[in-house]
């Protein structure tokens, strides 16, 4: 079941509930505080007319919205448009209203890092590191996987520039860099590792890395220089950015003489790696210490 929530602020109910593992929060419940609307419909109201307009202004806030089921004051579940942390922190900025910083401050309480991560998207990067150090990766692999974050990053702004619309369409055309880099979709790959719901690109080793790097970034240049526009061009472009990458994968393949792609998990592999070692050194000390006792 969805968990779902109600916070107050300043004695206002705001709904919100559990997506995509974050907090998403009622948007006509923060319309109705910020503008004192008498009432959840009379908010809705104002959220129509506000949501047109960011429409016609090119924001992708609304486009950002999702609706989720929460609790009405029927006692019912219904859906209503809801926003995250930082979609809300947008719509807020677009509303004239004196309790907008009051209100800052509360979700700042409420989603403290994420808006942090909004005003200073450096935070980001810094965490991420920290984070993946604290579950054992090395500092050489942590320096390739931000270098790829930030690969990645370049050709979803690409892809949002050129007419691909978030998750469907970015889902279709990084399964076409990866059939064409690795033989198989991510989806595939992470079957063959026994990943379920894990991040495929943190089970990566050093060289699945660099070629997923080497298949984005060319398809990053690529729809550059051709100016491509469309999800049809652009997906002709994934597979020839994919296929550069791959062509490269097969040479080294052939001069180490075995497969980059693999069932191999990184961080597994790491952690095993560790135990045998900490085993190992145990060992040796205990028999330099009985060799001293004797």
């Amino acid at each position: 079941m969805k968990k779902t929530k109600i916070s107050l602020f300043k004695g206002r109910k705001i709904r919100r509930a559990i997506h995509q593992n974050e907090w998403w929060f009622s948007v006509t419940d923060v319309v109705q505080v910020l503008t004192d609307q008498p009432d959840n419909y009379t908010a809705r109201k104002y959220w129509n007319k506000l949501s047109q307009r960011l429409r016609d202004e090119g924001s992708e806030v609304v486009t950002n919205c999702h609706r989720l089921k929460l609790l009405a004051s029927d006692g019912k579940m219904r859906e209503t448009d809801c926003a995250d942390t930082e979609g809300i922190f947008r719509i807020v900025q677009s509303i004239p209203s004196h309790k907008a910083e009051p209100f800052k401050r509360w979700l700042a309480k409420v989603g403290y890092e994420r808006v942090q991560e909004i005003e200073n998207p450096e935070l980001v990067a810094k965490r991420t590191r920290l984070l993946y150090k604290l579950k054992g990766y090395p500092e050489d692999w942590i320096e390739k996987r931000m270098r790829g974050i930030a690969i990645r990053e370049e050709l979803t702004d690409e892809w949002q520039k050129r007419g691909a619309e978030e998750y469907r369409d970015y889902e279709i055309l990084t399964a076409e860099i990866s059939k064409a880099t690795f033989g198989i979709t991510p989806s595939e790959y992470k079957d063959l590792k026994g990943l379920e719901r894990q991040n495929l690109r943190d089970h990566m080793d050093d060289f699945e890395l660099i070629f997923t790097m080497l298949g984005e970034k060319s398809t990053t240049e690529i729809h550059r220089v051709k100016d491509s526009k469309g999800v049809p061009k652009l997906k002709l472009d994934a597979k020839i950015g994919g296929k550069i990458a791959g062509n490269a994968r097969q040479e080294l393949e052939k001069e180490l003489g075995r497969s980059i792609v693999s069932s191999h998990n990184f961080i597994s592999s790491k952690k095993s790696q560790n135990i045998s070692l900490n085993s190992s050194n145990k060992k040796i000390t205990k028999g330099q210490k009985n060799k001293t006792e004797g």
